[in-house]
């Protein structure tokens, strides 16, 4: 990569429209009076201590303009995220709630159809909800609960000295007009699964404590995320990330792929962790490195560039420090 590209798409960065709109979870955590809550706010999802593990606890609410251009898809989004938010804390899901609103029973025919369609792929049930048929704008929140052991991956504990890995699946495509990358439509319903089901695996194992799900923020501002959570600096090197045949860099690092993670791990554990992806023809990758630090920076070749020094510009206002943590 040339200086200019790598100057424009470092500036791409950092006007990402979904990083910056991440500042308002810390906006809410404030009001709400979540700083030293019982139960840490920070993560993918909610760990709550229950006998010898944790229950696991989220939700997702959706744009109304994507619930309105692909309902089906919506639905379907509805369960699909709020598992990989469950996976990306070494958990497994144990069940689904819905909130729908929409003018009438036709019109929320397609967001119900997806998320049912997503249940039975996944073999999760959805066990109630809340709805409003009479109301003049589509809305969807999806929320749902899982079960992790007693070892958990976290957004707060990324250590200086690991290891930076990304794991994507790129056995897929864009879902147009939006930068969503699905590879789970057309997948076995086994293979769903056991995908996810490498997350929990990988706690289990004792080979990361540290991970979380690729989300609208791109991987670069996932990065950010993970980096002020766990009070860390991260260093990505561009030209690791592998991508889709076809795909441009600058939308790879927008996109939010339907099953993406970054986990932190000692580079003795590296090797096991791709190779369990690999096993499973998904794409994983060293992709950077953690630090002691504040910045999240980029390079390609000789170019680096700071994304974002959390020190001198708070994004959520949430980290270890704060003992505040952020549910999204």
């Amino acid at each position: 990569m040339n200086a200019p590209a790598f100057a424009a798409l470092v500036d791409e960065l950092r006007a990402n429209a979904g990083l910056k709109a991440k500042a308002e979870i810390g906006e809410v955590a404030a009001r709400l009076g979540l700083s030293g809550a019982q139960v840490p706010v920070g993560d993918d999802c909610a760990a709550i201590p229950d006998g010898d593990g944790h229950l696991l606890f989220a939700i997702e609410g959706f744009i109304n303009g994507f619930v309105a251009a692909d309902p089906w898809f919506a639905g379907w989004c509805g369960v699909m995220v709020n598992l990989s938010d469950i996976a990306a804390m070494g958990g497994r899901p144990l069940a689904v709630v819905d909130a729908v609103w929409a003018k009438d029973a036709d019109s929320a025919g397609a967001v119900l159809d997806g998320m049912r369609a997503a249940s039975q792929a996944y073999g999760v049930p959805i066990v109630g909800g809340h709805s409003n048929l009479h109301t003049a704008q589509e809305q969807l929140a999806v929320a749902v609960l899982g079960r992790a052991g007693t070892r958990l991956l976290t957004s707060f504990d990324a250590r200086p000295g690991e290891v930076l890995i990304a794991a994507i699946d790129q056995r897929g495509d864009y879902r147009a007009p939006f930068d969503n990358w699905q590879a789970a439509l057309a997948a076995p319903p086994e293979r769903l699964r056991a995908d996810l089901a490498l997350l929990p695996g990988i706690a289990e194992k004792g080979l990361s404590r540290a991970a979380k799900d690729i989300s609208q923020a791109g991987l670069v501002g996932t990065a950010v995320m993970l980096a002020e959570c766990s009070e860390v600096g991260i260093a990505i090197d561009l030209d690791a990330i592998p991508l889709p045949e076809g795909v441009a860099l600058a939308r790879w690092l927008r996109s939010f792929p339907s099953f993406g993670f970054l986990i932190t791990a000692a580079t003795a554990d590296v090797p096991t962790i791709l190779s369990l992806f690999a096993a499973r023809e998904i794409s994983a990758a060293a992709i950077g490195t953690v630090s002691a630090g504040h910045a999240v920076s980029v390079s390609s070749g000789p170019h680096r560039a700071v994304i974002r020094d959390y020190a001198a510009d708070r994004l959520m206002g949430l980290g270890a420090t704060l003992d505040v943590r952020e549910m999204a």
